[in-house]
Protein backbone atom coordinates (compact mmCIF):
# COMPACT_ATOMS: atom_id res chain seq x y z
CA UNK A 1 0.00 0.00 0.00
CA UNK A 2 2.67 2.50 0.79
CA UNK A 3 4.38 1.46 -2.40
CA UNK A 4 1.23 2.12 -4.43
CA UNK A 5 0.73 5.46 -2.66
CA UNK A 6 4.25 6.47 -3.58
CA UNK A 7 3.60 5.79 -7.28
CA UNK A 8 0.40 7.83 -7.18
CA UNK A 9 2.17 10.75 -5.53
CA UNK A 10 4.97 10.62 -8.12
CA UNK A 11 2.49 10.69 -11.01
CA UNK A 12 0.75 13.72 -9.50
CA UNK A 13 4.04 15.57 -9.20
CA UNK A 14 4.95 14.78 -12.82
CA UNK A 15 1.53 15.93 -14.01
CA UNK A 16 1.86 19.14 -12.02
CA UNK A 17 5.35 19.81 -13.43
CA UNK A 18 4.18 19.23 -17.00
CA UNK A 19 1.19 21.51 -16.50
CA UNK A 20 3.41 24.19 -15.03
CA UNK A 21 5.95 23.98 -17.87
CA UNK A 22 3.23 24.27 -20.50
CA UNK A 23 2.11 27.63 -19.11
CA UNK A 24 5.56 29.24 -18.85
CA UNK A 25 5.43 30.31 -22.54
CA UNK A 26 2.67 32.74 -21.58
CA UNK A 27 5.17 34.77 -19.57
CA UNK A 28 7.51 35.08 -22.55
CA UNK A 29 4.61 35.98 -24.82
CA UNK A 30 3.38 38.65 -22.39
CA UNK A 31 6.88 40.14 -22.19
CA UNK A 32 7.08 40.26 -25.99
CA UNK A 33 3.71 42.01 -26.29
CA UNK A 34 4.75 44.55 -23.65
CA UNK A 35 7.99 45.29 -25.51
CA UNK A 36 6.14 45.71 -28.82
CA UNK A 37 3.65 48.07 -27.19
CA UNK A 38 6.46 50.16 -25.73
CA UNK A 39 8.20 50.24 -29.13
CA UNK A 40 5.13 51.52 -30.94
CA UNK A 41 4.50 54.14 -28.26
CA UNK A 42 8.05 55.45 -28.69
CA UNK A 43 7.70 55.47 -32.50
CA UNK A 44 4.40 57.35 -32.27
CA UNK A 45 5.92 59.90 -29.90
CA UNK A 46 8.81 60.49 -32.28
CA UNK A 47 6.42 60.99 -35.19
CA UNK A 48 4.75 63.82 -33.27
CA UNK A 49 7.95 65.88 -33.04
CA UNK A 50 7.67 69.31 -34.64
CA UNK A 51 8.90 68.60 -38.17
CA UNK A 52 10.23 72.11 -38.64
CA UNK A 53 12.32 72.06 -35.47
CA UNK A 54 13.47 68.52 -36.15
CA UNK A 55 14.57 69.48 -39.67
CA UNK A 56 16.43 72.54 -38.42
CA UNK A 57 18.17 70.48 -35.74
CA UNK A 58 19.10 67.79 -38.27
CA UNK A 59 20.52 70.36 -40.65
CA UNK A 60 22.56 72.01 -37.90
CA UNK A 61 23.94 68.69 -36.62
CA UNK A 62 24.77 67.53 -40.12
CA UNK A 63 26.67 70.73 -40.80
CA UNK A 64 28.55 70.51 -37.53
CA UNK A 65 29.50 66.84 -37.95
CA UNK A 66 30.55 67.16 -41.58
CA UNK A 67 32.25 70.52 -41.23
CA UNK A 68 30.17 72.21 -43.92
CA UNK A 69 31.74 75.31 -45.44
CA UNK A 70 28.99 77.92 -44.98
CA UNK A 71 30.63 80.26 -47.45
CA UNK A 72 30.54 77.49 -50.04
CA UNK A 73 26.85 76.88 -49.28
CA UNK A 74 26.17 80.56 -49.92
CA UNK A 75 28.02 80.35 -53.22
CA UNK A 76 26.02 77.26 -54.14
CA UNK A 77 22.81 79.13 -53.35
CA UNK A 78 23.86 82.05 -55.51
CA UNK A 79 24.57 79.63 -58.33
CA UNK A 80 21.10 78.18 -57.87
CA UNK A 81 19.58 81.66 -58.07
CA UNK A 82 21.37 82.27 -61.34
CA UNK A 83 20.14 79.06 -62.95
CA UNK A 84 16.46 79.80 -62.35
CA UNK A 85 13.68 77.55 -61.08
CA UNK A 86 11.85 77.74 -57.74
CA UNK A 87 14.00 77.23 -54.66
CA UNK A 88 13.50 74.12 -52.54
CA UNK A 89 12.94 74.21 -48.77
CA UNK A 90 16.62 73.68 -47.95
CA UNK A 91 17.60 76.53 -50.26
CA UNK A 92 14.94 78.74 -48.69
CA UNK A 93 16.59 78.08 -45.31
CA UNK A 94 19.90 79.32 -46.71
CA UNK A 95 18.12 82.37 -48.06
CA UNK A 96 16.55 82.95 -44.64
CA UNK A 97 20.01 82.95 -43.07
CA UNK A 98 21.34 85.38 -45.64
CA UNK A 99 18.37 87.68 -45.12
CA UNK A 100 18.78 87.54 -41.32
CA UNK A 101 22.42 88.56 -41.73
CA UNK A 102 21.55 91.54 -43.91
CA UNK A 103 18.65 92.57 -41.66
CA UNK A 104 20.97 92.47 -38.65
CA UNK A 105 23.64 94.49 -40.45
CA UNK A 106 21.00 97.11 -41.30
CA UNK A 107 19.78 97.28 -37.67
CA UNK A 108 16.30 96.02 -38.59
CA UNK A 109 16.16 92.84 -36.51
CA UNK A 110 13.39 94.22 -34.29
CA UNK A 111 11.33 95.08 -37.36
CA UNK A 112 11.71 92.06 -39.65
CA UNK A 113 11.55 88.38 -38.79
CA UNK A 114 11.75 85.40 -41.13
CA UNK A 115 10.84 81.76 -40.73
CA UNK A 116 10.62 78.76 -43.07
CA UNK A 117 7.31 76.91 -42.80
CA UNK A 118 5.52 74.35 -44.95
CA UNK A 119 4.32 77.25 -47.10
CA UNK A 120 7.80 78.62 -47.76
CA UNK A 121 9.89 81.53 -46.47
CA UNK A 122 7.62 83.85 -44.44
CA UNK A 123 9.05 87.35 -43.92
CA UNK A 124 7.02 89.32 -41.37
CA UNK A 125 7.23 93.09 -41.09
CA UNK A 126 5.58 95.00 -38.25
CA UNK A 127 2.88 97.33 -39.55
CA UNK A 128 4.13 100.26 -37.43
CA UNK A 129 7.29 100.20 -39.54
CA UNK A 130 5.34 100.51 -42.77
CA UNK A 131 2.18 102.50 -42.05
CA UNK A 132 0.61 105.07 -39.77
CA UNK A 133 -2.30 103.81 -37.70
CA UNK A 134 -5.40 103.28 -39.81
CA UNK A 135 -3.55 104.18 -43.03
CA UNK A 136 -2.33 102.18 -46.03
CA UNK A 137 0.22 104.60 -47.51
CA UNK A 138 3.83 103.56 -46.97
CA UNK A 139 5.92 105.60 -44.55
CA UNK A 140 9.24 106.97 -45.83
CA UNK A 141 11.02 104.62 -43.41
CA UNK A 142 9.23 101.64 -44.95
CA UNK A 143 11.13 102.02 -48.20
CA UNK A 144 14.47 101.02 -46.68
CA UNK A 145 12.91 97.93 -45.12
CA UNK A 146 11.17 96.82 -48.31
CA UNK A 147 14.26 97.55 -50.38
CA UNK A 148 16.27 95.03 -48.34
CA UNK A 149 13.55 92.39 -48.72
CA UNK A 150 12.91 93.13 -52.39
CA UNK A 151 16.57 92.78 -53.26
CA UNK A 152 16.52 89.24 -51.90
CA UNK A 153 13.24 87.93 -53.32
CA UNK A 154 13.36 89.59 -56.75
CA UNK A 155 16.14 87.27 -57.93
CA UNK A 156 14.23 83.99 -57.53
CA UNK A 157 11.31 82.53 -59.46
CA UNK A 158 9.23 81.33 -56.50
CA UNK A 159 5.81 82.94 -56.38
CA UNK A 160 5.29 85.62 -53.74
CA UNK A 161 2.21 86.39 -51.69
CA UNK A 162 1.94 89.66 -49.80
CA UNK A 163 -0.51 89.23 -46.92
CA UNK A 164 -1.94 92.06 -44.83
CA UNK A 165 -3.06 91.50 -41.22
CA UNK A 166 -4.68 93.73 -38.60
CA UNK A 167 -5.75 93.46 -34.98
CA UNK A 168 -9.46 93.08 -34.11
CA UNK A 169 -10.10 96.75 -33.34
CA UNK A 170 -12.84 97.89 -35.73
CA UNK A 171 -12.32 100.57 -38.35
CA UNK A 172 -15.05 102.37 -40.26
CA UNK A 173 -13.88 105.16 -42.55
CA UNK A 174 -14.88 106.23 -46.03
CA UNK A 175 -11.87 104.43 -47.49
CA UNK A 176 -11.80 101.45 -45.14
CA UNK A 177 -15.26 100.25 -44.05
CA UNK A 178 -13.62 97.30 -42.27
CA UNK A 179 -10.28 95.64 -41.58
CA UNK A 180 -10.69 93.63 -44.78
CA UNK A 181 -10.20 96.74 -46.89
CA UNK A 182 -7.41 98.07 -44.67
CA UNK A 183 -5.38 94.85 -44.73
CA UNK A 184 -5.87 94.39 -48.48
CA UNK A 185 -4.84 97.97 -49.24
CA UNK A 186 -1.72 97.62 -47.11
CA UNK A 187 -0.75 94.39 -48.87
CA UNK A 188 -1.32 96.06 -52.23
CA UNK A 189 0.85 99.06 -51.25
CA UNK A 190 3.71 96.72 -50.39
CA UNK A 191 3.17 94.76 -53.62
CA UNK A 192 3.27 97.94 -55.71
CA UNK A 193 6.57 98.99 -54.18
CA UNK A 194 8.15 95.56 -54.65
CA UNK A 195 7.11 95.50 -58.31
CA UNK A 196 7.83 99.13 -59.19
CA UNK A 197 11.01 99.66 -57.19
CA UNK A 198 12.74 96.32 -56.57
CA UNK A 199 12.09 94.39 -59.77
CA UNK A 200 9.71 91.68 -58.56
CA UNK A 201 7.91 90.17 -61.56
CA UNK A 202 4.22 91.15 -61.47
CA UNK A 203 3.27 87.76 -62.96
CA UNK A 204 4.40 85.91 -59.84
CA UNK A 205 3.26 88.18 -57.03
CA UNK A 206 -0.19 88.67 -55.49
CA UNK A 207 -1.76 90.55 -52.58
CA UNK A 208 -4.24 89.27 -50.01
CA UNK A 209 -5.95 90.84 -47.01
CA UNK A 210 -6.91 88.69 -44.03
CA UNK A 211 -8.16 91.43 -41.70
CA UNK A 212 -7.97 90.31 -38.08
CA UNK A 213 -8.71 86.65 -38.84
CA UNK A 214 -5.17 85.20 -39.05
CA UNK A 215 -3.54 86.21 -35.74
CA UNK A 216 -0.30 84.59 -34.66
CA UNK A 217 -1.02 85.11 -30.94
CA UNK A 218 -4.12 85.74 -28.85
CA UNK A 219 -5.22 89.39 -28.89
CA UNK A 220 -5.23 89.70 -25.10
CA UNK A 221 -2.76 92.58 -24.67
CA UNK A 222 -1.50 95.65 -26.55
CA UNK A 223 1.79 93.84 -27.20
CA UNK A 224 0.04 90.82 -28.71
CA UNK A 225 -2.19 93.00 -30.87
CA UNK A 226 0.89 94.83 -32.11
CA UNK A 227 2.44 91.47 -33.05
CA UNK A 228 -0.65 90.57 -35.08
CA UNK A 229 -0.57 93.85 -37.02
CA UNK A 230 1.86 92.89 -39.73
CA UNK A 231 2.51 92.32 -43.40
CA UNK A 232 3.78 88.87 -44.34
CA UNK A 233 5.78 88.51 -47.54
CA UNK A 234 5.68 84.80 -48.32
CA UNK A 235 8.14 83.33 -50.78
CA UNK A 236 6.21 80.18 -51.63
CA UNK A 237 7.84 76.78 -51.53
CA UNK A 238 8.80 75.01 -54.73
CA UNK A 239 5.75 72.75 -54.59
CA UNK A 240 3.32 75.61 -54.00
CA UNK A 241 5.00 77.75 -56.65
CA UNK A 242 4.69 75.02 -59.27
CA UNK A 243 0.97 74.70 -58.46
CA UNK A 244 0.36 78.39 -59.20
CA UNK A 245 -1.28 79.10 -62.58
CA UNK A 246 1.08 80.35 -65.27
CA UNK A 247 0.33 83.65 -66.98
CA UNK A 248 -0.68 83.43 -70.64
CA UNK A 249 1.60 85.44 -72.94
CA UNK A 250 -0.08 88.57 -74.23
CA UNK A 251 0.57 90.58 -77.44
CA UNK A 252 2.67 93.71 -77.00
CA UNK A 253 0.39 95.91 -79.09
CA UNK A 254 -0.54 98.69 -76.66
CA UNK A 255 -3.61 99.62 -78.74
CA UNK A 256 -5.30 96.40 -77.59
CA UNK A 257 -5.36 97.67 -74.04
CA UNK A 258 -7.58 100.59 -74.93
CA UNK A 259 -7.89 103.83 -73.05
CA UNK A 260 -7.29 103.90 -69.28
CA UNK A 261 -10.37 103.40 -67.11
CA UNK A 262 -11.52 106.51 -65.30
Amino acid sequence: MPHGGSRSSMRQRKHSAVHENQERWLLTYADLITLLLAFFIVMYSMSRVDAKKFGAMTSALTGALKGVDLAQRDRDLQGRLNTGGPLKTGELRLMQRQLAQKVGDAGMSSTISADVTERGLVISVKDATLFDEGKADLNPGALDVLRVIGKEISTVTNHVRVEGHTDPRPINTARFPSNWELSTSRATSVLRYLVDSTGCAPQRISALGFGEYRPTVINDSPEHMAANRRVDIVLLSQQMSLSEPEAVAQPHDSTLAGAPRE
